[in-house]
């Protein structure tokens, strides 16, 4: 087994131990003495493990004639899994779009853009879930008995709470955007990026569907379905295939994209006038 391979192997079982370890700390529960001592002798090891095949992958891009910033990008993106990166990433950005949430500030909206929004069909199921959450969390406070079991699941609901309300507001501040020159960028909070550049775009039109499946679906024949709330508004024929990538990572490439806009006739009118030069 390479030494990548074995320092994302213990990366991926690491971290979520680590979490755990946090979790009991953070909830007052009490550990034998010597478990947090061992847990951090591991992690140690493991850091020093991550560090040196940082160093030898960097070196090893550096002597490609690869720059600095491109080497240390290589060589973290070789050790971290693909998936767990995206994942952390999400959460980060997820947490930090509570913050433009209050002061109503759009990601990726300049002046002059035309912003779309598209969570009208899952407020209401956000917040039905966060409610529900609340309640659980009231509810599991009140009948269990163990304070160490019941102070655990305090931290994971408020925890969840929090996470519901922070993928809520990435995807209120991270709407479609249509620049002026045509260019349409389509999102869906911090899951899911893609521009569509205005020469790729041989068709648009205002086209309620129903679809089943995932957030992102993607049909044998290249029809890409990015679902909210089990619906989609506006259909994108394209003049060549696109790339995109999933939310874990994966790369994929669509003909057809169908999304959803609120308001999908002034953004299918957008679409329709000429760019500006």
């Amino acid at each position: 087994m390479s030494a990548v391979r074995i320092a994302r192997w213990t990366i991926a079982a690491v971290i979520p131990g680590e979490l755990v370890l946090v979790l009991f700390l953070v909830s007052g529960v009490r550990l034998p003495g010597w478990a947090p001592a061992a847990a951090e002798v591991v992690v140690l090891g493991v850091l020093l493990l991550q560090a040196w095949t940082l160093r030898s992958l960097y070196a090893a891009a550096r002597a490609r004639g690869a720059a600095p910033r491109a080497a240390g990008l290589e060589a973290v993106r070789a050790v971290v899994p693909t998936a767990v990166e995206r994942i952390m990433l999400h959460e980060l950005r997820a947490m930090a779009s509570l913050g433009r949430w209050v002061v109503r500030r759009p990601h990726g909206a300049r002046p002059g853009d035309l912003a779309a929004a598209y969570t009208g069909p899952q407020t209401a199921m956000m917040y039905g879930l966060v409610f529900v959450s609340v309640i659980e969390t009231v509810a599991l406070a009140v009948l269990i008995p163990w304070p160490a079991v019941e102070r655990v699941v305090l931290v994971l609901d408020v925890y969840g709470v929090l996470l519901f309300l922070a993928l809520h507001a990435a995807c209120v501040t991270r709407p479609h955007v249509l620049r002026p020159d045509g260019t349409l960028r389509i999102r869906y909070g911090a899951l899911f990026d893609l521009t569509v550049p205005p020469d790729a775009v041989a068709s648009a039109r205002v086209d309620r569907r129903y679809p089943q499946g995932r957030l992102v679906t993607l049909s044998q024949d290249g029809v890409l379905d990015l679902i909210v709330g089990s619906q989609t508004t506006v259909t994108l024929e394209l003049t060549r295939p696109l790339e995109f990538r999933r939310p874990l990572g994966a790369r994929a490439t669509a003909r057809t994209i169908r999304f959803h806009a609120d308001d999908p006739r002034t953004l299918v009118t957008a679409l329709r006038q000429p760019a500006a030069p």
